[in-house]
């Protein structure tokens, strides 16, 4: 029998709603929050402010990214990309969480040296400021809320909000602190919890990301799942050479071989190429490729 492939290209994920919108919004509040803390953060110099200042610039700078992934996304294929630029998605999260760990380092030097010689500052002026940090960057993580678990740069962009929110609420505490108690050295040690933050934050969107890069199996696939689902389908005799990846950060793929028992006839083996494929959508997978065999025409068993 020879080989026939199949080729799933029907049924793509819903597309996310109101993304473009959460991603202007979000980029303008946040740019317009990140001005005021750098102008307050040098008048009065607080490196709290100034370091949280770099974060959520950051922070900017990565909902840009996304969003030029995001527009990437619909570029359509052509004979030098096939899949047109979706991969750049991934490419645009790893470059994210690579720039956030990077930039820490920077800030907790800063902060270490800071210990040494701290300097009096207004600790009411960082609350207010903070203050306003928690309703924007809290606004800002609600309106990805939605998306957040149907696209990996929809989620880096919700926990960097969110995160940033909560680093905002320490400021306020903080900021209260050293009012009541002039205890400035408070002001280094916050610029420290950011950088805490931050780390917990993006090592798992850095670990995710990276994965995909490499074509590693999407999170939250099991490769032995599919395959035991998949064999439990009437004349499906195996299941193998399965390769699982990430097209983009909300699509995947399959290539694999499907072997069927030697008596099918044409219109019986499509149906269950259309079973199969189906039951791939169930984990996921909407871009399947196979490859069908026969029982006597097994690779695995002529060493092919």
């Amino acid at each position: 029998m020879a080989h026939a492939h199949a080729h799933s290209h029907d049924h793509a994920p819903p597309p996310l709603t109101d993304i473009n919108r959460a991603f202007v919004v979000g980029i303008s509040l946040n740019l317009f929050y990140v001005l005021v803390q750098i102008g307050v953060g040098f008048r009065i110099n607080s490196l709290s402010l100034l370091s949280d200042a770099g974060h959520n610039f950051l922070d900017v700078a990565g909902l840009g990214l996304s969003l030029l992934a995001f527009k990437l996304n619909k570029v359509k294929s052509n004979e030098r990309f096939t899949y047109g630029y979706r991969k750049s998605s991934v490419l645009i999260s790893l470059l994210n969480a690579v720039v956030l760990l990077l930039t820490i380092g920077a800030i907790g030097y800063a902060a270490v040296g800071r210990f040494a010689h701290p300097e009096p500052l207004s600790g009411k002026t960082i609350a207010i400021v903070a203050l306003i940090g928690v309703a924007i960057n809290g606004v800002s993580a609600a309106l990805f809320l939605k998306n957040k678990d149907s696209d990996l740069n929809v989620k880096s962009a919700f926990l960097h909000l969110l995160s940033d929110a909560l680093v905002s609420l320490g400021l306020v505490v903080g900021g209260v602190a050293i009012y009541f108690t002039h205890w400035y050295w408070l002001d280094p040690l916050l610029s420290l919890v950011i950088c805490l933050v931050t780390i917990v934050s993006t090592w798992g969107l850095l670990r995710d990301s990276l994965r995909l890069s490499l074509d590693g199996v999407p999170d939250g696939i099991y490769l032995h799942d599919i395959r035991d689902k998949i064999l439990t389908i009437n004349a499906v005799r195996d299941f193998h050479h399965i390769h699982i990846w990430a097209i983009s950060t909300t699509e995947n793929g399959l290539t694999a071989h499907l072997v069927v028992q030697n008596s099918m006839d044409l219109t019986a083996i499509q149906a269950l190429k259309n079973k199969v494929k189906h039951e791939l959508e169930h984990f996921n997978i909407h871009h399947a490729t196979l490859e069908i065999e026969s029982e006597t025409e097994n690779c695995v068993k002529v060493d092919c």
